[in-house]
């Protein structure tokens, strides 16, 4: 557990949320018409906000990979616990519906 102290580990934390996020505002943005507030809040309406979550997710898996094959551990380990903070988020907008 000595990489929850690391500082990359937060850095990970920070790009899979960013990364995320901005996979969020591109797809809702590309794909409506209306303005972003309006279309999440349609999206939740119709319980579809975490298929568009999930879809914008998968950003992080290639960052993922990369920072594994750089050997950069505590980065991707910030990453995985983005992942699953998401999935949690995920389950909670399903059995929120």
């Amino acid at each position: 557990m000595e990489f929850l102290k690391d500082k990359f580990f937060l850095w990970g934390i920070l790009a899979g949320l960013f990364w995320t996020g901005f996979g969020v505002f591109l797809l809702v943005y590309f794909l409506s018409n209306d303005s972003l507030e309006n279309s999440l809040q349609f999206l939740y309406d119709q319980n579809r906000l975490g298929g568009v979550i999930s879809l914008a997710a998968l950003v992080n898996l290639p960052i993922f990979f990369l920072a594994i094959r750089k050997n950069k551990f505590p980065f991707a380990a910030g990453i995985v616990a983005i992942s699953l903070a998401v999935v949690l988020l995920i389950i909670f907008l399903k059995l929120n519906a």
